[in-house]
C-alpha cells in the first residue's frame, strides 16, 4: 500500500507536534482512493486533548463528526473518498505501533459500524530542524499488519 501525503498536511502536523511537546495527539486520516492500493490523505482530524506522554485516547464523537463532515463535502462518494485510518504521535517512543496501538486498530476493524476493509496507522514524531518521522502500517480484519510506503508530496 502507498499513501501520498500532501505538504499542507505534514506542515500542520509538524506545527501541532511541536506545540504538543511530550504529550501525544492524534486524529483520523481521510482520503481519496487513487486506484489499486494507492491513496492520498486529503484531511487529518486533530485532537489535542486526551493524550499523555505515553498514551493517546481517541474521542470517537470528535472524529465521527470529522468523518461525517468529510463525507458531506465529498458527496458521499464512499468508493473514492473515505476513512483511511488513524494517526497519532509518539513523542518519546519509536514510530512503530505499540501493543496498545495494535489492539486499538483491531478493535476499530472489528466494529461493524466502521465497515472498514483496512485501516492505516501513521505514527508521527517531531524531530529538531522541522523534521517529521513517520511510521506507517496497514491493518486488515484478518489480523494482518503490513508496512505502508508514505510518499511526501511537494
Amino acid at each position: 500500500m502507498k499513501i501520498l501525503l500532501p505538504k499542507a498536511v505534514s506542515a500542520v502536523w509538524r506545527r501541532e507536534l511541536k506545540q504538543a511537546g511530550q504529550r501525544e495527539i492524534g486524529g483520523v486520516l481521510l482520503g481519496e482512493a487513487l486506484g489499486g492500493d494507492e491513496f492520498r490523505v486529503l484531511e487529518a482530524s486533530l485532537q489535542r486533548d486526551g493524550g499523555s506522554p505515553a498514551r493517546f485516547v481517541r474521542d470517537p464523537e470528535h472524529h465521527g463528526k470529522a468523518i461525517r463532515d468529510f463525507h458531506e463535502r465529498t458527496g458521499h462518494d464512499y468508493r473514492r473518498f473515505n476513512y483511511l485510518g488513524e494517526w497519532h504521535s509518539h513523542p518519546s517512543f519509536p514510530t512503530r505501533p505499540s501493543q496498545d496501538d495494535v489492539c486499538a486498530m483491531r478493535e476499530i476493524l472489528a466494529d461493524g459500524r466502521v465497515g472498514a476493509t483496512f485501516a492505516c496507522l501513521l505514527i508521527l514524531r517531531h524531530r529538531p530542524f522541522r523534521r517529521l518521522d513517520i511510521g506507517a502500517s496497514v491493518f486488515t480484519p484478518d489480523g494482518g499488519i503490513s508496512p505502508v510506503l508514505v510518499k511526501r508530496e511537494r
